[in-house]
């Protein structure tokens, strides 16, 4: 089963989805609010198709399964293929931008850290990346000009602004095409900011994307316990 990916203007994306590639402690200020160490490289991790939801007006989370995590993440959309031997710079192969939600069960995701075990349990289920509609990328744009919010009911809990990332997203694909190829239809997320928090099914939550002072998404939407 596919799944379609939508432009800001309400038309589908060429592509399907593909594979989701993660980027965990890409900001300082959350790796210092779960006492994680800075990572030396890239931490990458992939979602598959199937973590997939599209942010309509509501969103259910399955949070009877335990304490479920929000982190608000720029997400990339791959146009191009782009691998190491693809012969475009990484921003060619970006056709759009959006956010994304890493939901992540985090007591889940402790153990298996304890264990040295991968995070599949705790951030590739079913639903555990609902993504917003996503705008064309302008090549003129800088990706370290954008910045992004989430407010939990109505309280501002995360502001992402690029320049503050440990690996800038151009660094991240260059990183990335060396471990393996990016394809059409594949996102990327970019990391979260400090101020992830858990989600109880019963909340009004509201993403804006901007570049520079121009506002690009501005989407707002409730949760549901599943």
């Amino acid at each position: 089963m596919t799944k379609s990916l939508w432009w800001e203007n309400g038309q589908k994306v060429e592509w399907s989805l593909g594979k989701i590639v993660c980027v965990g402690r890409n900001y300082a200020d959350h790796a210092a609010e779960l006492n994680n160490p800075v990572p030396e490289q890239p931490l990458l991790f992939m979602k598959p198709a199937t973590a997939y939801s599209e942010v309509t007006s509501s969103v259910k989370l399955p949070v009877s399964k335990g304490r479920l995590h929000y982190e608000t993440e720029l997400a990339l959309l791959i146009g191009k293929p782009l691998s190491i031997n693809s012969g475009i710079k990484p921003t060619e192969a970006i056709v759009g931008i959006g956010l994304a939600l890493d939901l992540t069960f985090r007591d889940i995701q402790a153990e298996l850290k304890k264990k040295g075990h991968p995070w599949e349990r705790a951030k590739a289920f079913d639903g555990s990346c609902p993504i917003t509609k996503f705008v064309h990328f302008d090549s003129s744009w800088s990706l370290e000009d954008i910045e992004f919010y989430c407010w939990i009911n109505g309280n501002l809990r995360q502001h992402g602004v690029t320049k503050g990332m440990l690996f800038s997203a151009t660094a991240l694909l260059e990183n990335i095409k060396t471990e393996f190829t990016l394809l059409p239809g594949d996102v990327v997320l970019t990391g979260t900011p400090a101020g992830v928090g858990e989600l109880k099914g019963s909340e009004v939550i509201r993403l804006m994307l901007q570049h520079k002072q121009t506002k690009l998404i501005d989407q707002t939407f409730s949760t549901s316990a599943e």
